[in-house]
């Protein structure tokens, strides 16, 4: 039973992590893929600030917390699936980013994840402060969910 248990760890930590991120203009969600790539999961919500640099570290430590491997963006296209001045915005963020680690980075549509996230929340009458603590985080885990649950990720496996 033991040796069967090591195997199982071993394996298990071997796996990649992957990072999913929803890019704000005040705050950015993090989420963190399970060791197996099956669930995303919340990690964290960083408020920005007006020194990017600080934003990326600490972007930059929780790759090396996790040893992430690969990290998805999302994309906030506009209605019509364009993209507008908000992608803009994303696009300059994450060449920041990359100018600073070398880890391969994916984008994915996000429209709507932050929209369907308050909804939920609002539902589950979860209070405007506590809404705010979470939303993005949970925006986050949606981006992270659909790139995990794509068939394009699978077939990469």
């Amino acid at each position: 039973m033991r040796i069967a248990a090591e195997y199982y760890t071993s394996r298990i930590i071997k796996k990649m992590r992957i990072l999913g991120l929803d890019v704000g203009e005040r705050r950015i969600g993090i989420a963190i893929s399970d060791p197996l790539n099956k669930i995303a999961l919340p990690l964290s919500q960083i408020e920005r600030t007006d020194k990017l640099e600080e934003t990326l570290q600490k972007i930059e430590e929780f790759t090396l917390q996790y040893r992430v491997e690969r990290i998805v963006v999302g994309l906030p296209r506009n209605m019509k699936g364009e993209e507008g001045w908000e992608v803009k915005k994303v696009r300059s963020f994450v060449s920041s980013l990359l100018s600073r680690i070398n880890i391969p980075l994916f984008f994915i549509d996000e429209r709507f994840s932050t929209v369907l996230v308050e909804r939920v929340l609002k539902k589950g009458k979860v209070s405007f402060s506590k809404r705010r603590q979470v939303k993005d985080k949970l925006a986050a885990v949606i981006i992270l969910q659909s790139y995990l649950d794509s068939q394009e990720f699978k077939n990469e496996l």
